[in-house]
C-alpha cells in the first residue's frame, strides 16, 4: 500500500485526487492546466514540489478552491529537498566590454517588455559579446538561471544544429535525459518546462529564422536573447536590434585599451581604426598586437596593416606575424578541427605538440586574441576567425588530413577509457575511476565526439569509425536514446564489414537492433538482429542476441517464437556458466509464459530467476514472480520489494514497471483505488523516459482498470493514446489489442 504521512505525500495524496475529479490523462490535465506533463508527472510521484501557481491551476482545472491546500502546500515546501543550484552556461563576460550603451539598453528594455529580442549584425561586429554582457547584467532577474546554446550557424566546417537536436540539449540543460523523439513534441515540452521557470535563453550564431522558431519559449517569465549574422524579421513576437560597427569614438577606445594607450586621438591612430573596420573582434586583435611590440609606435602598425590588402588578412595577418613558426601552424590546423570547443590535450594532438610545450603555444594564440580560453584548459576560435584559419591551412598544411587522423584517434582513446569507468552487465568490474566524472566527460565531449565521428567517416579511417560507437555504448543507453546512435551504429557497422571484422560487426548490428527497439521501430530491429546472427561469433553473443530477439518478438505480440528464442537464450547462459544472463531470460520466459496461460510453469521460471540474481538484476524475476503466484499476501510483498530495489537503484523505467504491476494486482484483488493510484505513478513516471513499449503496456493495463473502476472516458482516452502510437509506429499487434479493448467499453 502507499502510505500518507509526511508533507509531501500529504501533497502528493490531495495532488492524485485533483486528477482523479479531472477525469483526464496526465496530458490532458497538464494541458488544461498550462504545466508540462513531466512536470506534473514530477508533481505526482514526489520528486518535486509543484510552485502554488501551479496547484492553483490545477484546482482551477476542476473548479476546486485551492486555498485549504496551502498550508500543506507550504509544510511540503519547507521539507521538499534543497533548491538546485542556479544554472548559468553563459560564456564569460568581456573583462574589456567597451561602449554599445544605447543598443544595450535597447535589448534590455525589450527583455523586459516583449520578452525576447534578436541582435543581428555582420561577423565580428560583436553580437555574441553583447549577448553575454546583456545576459550577465540581467542576471538576478532570472533566478532559474542563465541557459546558452550555440546553434552553430555559420561555424565553418559544421552544419547548423537542426532543431530536434537543439531541443534535445536545452532539455537535457534542464535535466530532461530522456526527451520525446518527435520535433514537435519535444518543442512543446521545451515551452511548458520555461512556462513554469524565470531563465534567461541565449542561442547565439542562428542561421535563419527557421531554426530558431521550435526553440522559442512562448508564455511564461522566461526570457530570450538570439544572435545571426541575418535578421531576423519574421520570428513573430522577437523584436530585432542591429548591431553596427563601432563609431570612431567608441573603436579608439577598445583600441586603446587592447593596446594598454593612454589618448588616442592622433592620426595613426585614425588609419589603424579604419583598417578595422569598427570591428570589436579586429580592434582587440590589433591592440594586441601592439601591446606585444613594445618597440613599435600606432604608425608602424598603421604601416603594416596598409600593406596588407584585405581588412581581415591585415587585421588577422598582423596578429600572425607575431607567432612563431609552432605557433603559426597551431592556428591554421584548429581552422580544420571537428566539433566546437576543445581542450588542450586535442590541441595538443592536433599540431603534435609534446605537452611540455602545449601551454606556452596555447597562451600566445590566446594572447593575440586568436583564440578564447572559456575556462582553465578549455578553448574555442570565433567563427570568423576560424574561417581564416581553415582558409589558410587549405593554401599552407598538406598534413591537415594526418592531424585530423591524430585528433579522431585520440578522441577514441579517450573515449574508451572513459568508458572503461562505466559499469555495465557486460563489465560488472569498471576499470579504476569516479563513474560521474566519465559521464560528464561524455556530456561535455558529445558533439565533440559525434564531429569526429563525422570526420572519421569523411577521412575513411574506419577502425575509428567501427571502435567509437562501442566507446560511447553505456552513456549512449543511458543518456542520448537514439537521435544520433542508430546513425553511428549503422555506419560503424559498415566500417567494420569493410575492415573484414565480422564479429565486430554483428556485436554493432545487435546494438543497433537494440536501440531501433527502444525507438519503437521493431521490424527494423529484427532485420538487424537476422543479419547479425549470420555473423555472431560465439555462444555468449547468440545468448545475447536471442535474449532481445525474444524480447523484439514478444513485444510484436508473437509469443510463441518469443518463448523459443528466451528459452535458447535461457540454455545458452546456463551452458555458459552467466548467471545474471540466465536469470533476464528465465524471468522473460516466465513472463511470455504467464501471457501464453501457464501460471505454474511461469512461477517456476521466475522463482528460478530470483534465485540466482543479485541487487537489482531480481526486479524483472520478482515483477514476474508477484504476477504470476495467486497467494495476494506474496504478490503484493514480491512486487513492493521490486518496487523498493528499483528506487534504491534509482532504476526510473523499472519504477514504472513495478508500479504497473501493482495496479494488475491489486485490480486483481478488486482493490480498484489503489491500482489506479499505481497505474497513475506508473504512467507519470514514464512521461520524460519516451520508452514507447513500457508506455503501450501500461497504458493498457491502466485502461482496464478504469474500465473496470466504471470511468470509460479516461479509459477511452488511454486506448485512443495506444492506437496513436501503434500506427506513428507501425504495430498493428498493439494497435489491434487497443481497438479490441474499446469494444469492451
Amino acid at each position: 500500500m502507499l502510505h500518507v504521512s509526511g508533507p509531501q505525500e500529504q501533497l502528493v495524496a490531495q495532488l492524485a485526487r485533483i486528477k482523479d475529479l479531472s477525469g483526464l490523462s496526465l496530458r490532458a490535465l497538464a494541458t488544461q492546466a498550462g504545466l508540462s506533463s513531466s512536470s506534473l508527472s514530477r508533481y505526482l510521484t514526489g520528486r518535486l514540489v509543484p510552485p502554488w501557481e501551479a496547484v492553483v491551476a490545477l484546482c482551477k482545472a476542476v473548479g476546486r478552491d485551492p486555498r485549504p491546500l496551502r498550508p500543506v502546500w507550504a509544510e511540503a515546501t519547507k521539507a521538499g529537498a534543497a533548491p538546485a543550484p542556479r544554472r548559468n552556461d553563459l560564456p564569460a563576460d568581456l573583462f574589456d566590454f567597451t561602449g554599445r550603451e544605447a543598443e544595450s539598453a535597447q535589448v534590455e528594455e525589450l527583455l523586459r517588455t516583449a520578452g525576447a529580442v534578436a541582435i543581428d549584425g555582420m561577423a565580428g561586429v560583436g553580437k555574441t559579446s553583447l549577448a553575454v554582457h546583456v545576459a550577465h547584467r540581467l542576471a538576478a532577474a532570472y533566478p532559474d538561471g542563465g541557459l546558452y546554446l550555440d546553434l552553430h550557424g555559420f561555424t565553418p566546417g559544421q552544419e547548423p544544429l537542426e532543431p530536434l537536436a537543439a531541443l534535445g540539449r536545452l532539455l537535457a540543460a534542464l535535466e530532461i535525459t530522456h526527451p520525446p523523439a518527435g520535433a514537435v513534441e519535444r518543442a512543446a515540452l521545451w515551452r511548458s518546462e520555461l512556462s513554469r521557470r524565470r531563465a534567461l535563453v541565449v542561442l547565439d550564431n542562428a542561421v535563419d529564422a527557421e531554426q530558431v522558431r521550435p526553440l522559442l519559449p512562448g508564455a511564461g517569465r522566461s526570457a530570450l536573447l538570439v544572435t545571426s549574422r541575418n535578421r531576423l524579421v519574421s520570428l513573430d513576437g522577437v523584436p530585432p536590434v542591429s548591431v553596427e560597427p563601432f563609431t570612431t569614438g567608441d573603436a579608439a577606445d577598445l583600441f586603446g585599451r587592447a593596446a594598454g594607450l593612454g589618448a588616442t586621438d592622433d592620426q595613426a591612430v585614425g588609419q589603424v581604426l579604419q583598417q578595422c573596420g569598427g570591428l570589436p573582434l579586429a580592434l582587440r586583435m590589433a591592440g594586441a598586437r601592439l601591446r606585444h611590440r613594445p618597440g613599435w609606435t600606432v604608425a608602424v602598425l598603421a604601416e603594416r596593416l596598409r600593406d596588407t590588402a584585405g581588412r581581415f588578412d591585415a587585421v588577422f595577418g598582423m596578429s600572425l606575424h607575431q607567432l612563431d613558426p609552432a605557433q603559426r601552424r597551431m592556428f591554421r590546423l584548429l581552422g580544420v578541427l571537428p566539433g566546437a570547443d576543445f581542450d588542450a590535450a586535442v590541441a595538443g594532438a592536433l599540431a603534435d605538440v609534446p605537452a611540455g610545450r602545449l601551454g606556452a603555444v596555447l597562451d600566445e594564440l590566446v594572447d593575440a586574441h586568436l583564440l578564447q580560453e572559456l575556462a582553465p584548459g578549455r578553448f574555442r576560435m570565433h567563427d570568423l576567425i576560424r574561417q581564416y584559419a581553415a582558409d589558410l591551412a587549405d593554401d599552407e598544411e598538406p598534413q591537415a588530413d594526418a592531424a585530423l587522423r591524430r585528433v579522431v584517434h585520440h578522441y577514441l582513446a579517450q573515449a574508451v577509457a572513459h568508458d572503461r569507468m562505466l559499469p555495465s552487465p557486460q563489465r560488472p568490474q569498471p576499470a579504476a575511476g569516479n563513474p560521474a566524472e566519465a559521464l560528464a566527460w561524455f556530456d561535455l565531449e558529445y558533439v565533440n565526439l559525434v564531429a569526429g565521428f563525422d570526420a572519421a567517416v569523411r577521412l575513411g579511417v574506419d577502425e575509428v569509425v567501427a571502435e567509437l560507437p562501442q566507446a560511447m555504448r553505456v552513456w549512449f543507453f543511458r543518456h542520448r536514446g537514439t537521435d544520433d546512435q542508430t546513425r553511428l551504429l549503422q555506419a560503424a557497422a559498415d566500417a567494420a564489414a569493410r575492415l573484414g571484422r565480422h564479429q565486430e560487426r554483428a556485436a554493432l548490428l545487435s546494438d543497433l537492433g537494440f536501440a531501433l527497439a527502444a525507438a519503437g521501430r521493431l521490424a527494423e530491429a529484427l532485420a538487424a538482429y537476422e543479419v547479425a546472427e549470420g555473423e555472431g561469433p560465439d555462444d555468449e553473443f547468440a545468448a545475447g542476441l536471442a535474449l532481445r530477439t525474444g524480447l523484439a518478438r514478444r513485444d510484436l505480440g508473437d509469443l510463441e517464437a518469443a518463448q523459443e528464442q528466451l528459452r535458447r537464450a535461457r540454455e545458452l547462459f546456463e551452458k555458459l556458466g552467466r548467471p545474471a544472463g540466465q536469470s533476464q531470460a528465465l524471468a522473460f520466459e516466465g513472463w511470455v509464459t504467464l501471457r501464453l496461460g501457464r501460471r505454474a510453469e511461469a512461477v517456476d521460471l521466475a522463482r528460478a530467476s530470483v534465485a540466482l540474481a543479485a541487487g537489482p538484476g531480481r526486479v524483472t524475476g520478482l515483477v514476474t514472480l508477484g504476477l504470476a503466484v495467486e497467494d495476494p499476501a506474496e504478490s503484493l510483498r514480491t512486487l513492493h520489494e521490486a518496487l523498493r530495489l528499483s528506487e534504491e537503484h534509482n532504476l526510473q523505467h523499472n519504477q514504472a514497471w513495478c508500479h504497473n504491476a501493482l495496479g494488475v494486482a491489486l485490480r486483481g484483488m478488486g482493490s480498484l483505488d489503489e491500482a489506479l493510484e499505481h497505474h497513475r505513478r506508473a504512467v507519470a513516471l514514464l512521461e520524460p523516459l519516451a520508452e514507447v513499449q513500457l508506455e503501450i503496456d501500461c497504458r493498457h493495463e491502466y485502461a482496464e482498470t478504469c474500465r473496470m473502476a466504471g470511468r470509460p472516458d479516461e479509459a477511452l482516452a488511454l486506448l485512443d493514446r495506444i492506437v496513436a502510437l501503434a500506427r506513428e509506429l507501425g504495430r498493428p499487434h498493439d494497435e489491434q489489442l487497443a481497438r479490441a479493448a474499446r469494444q469492451k467499453i
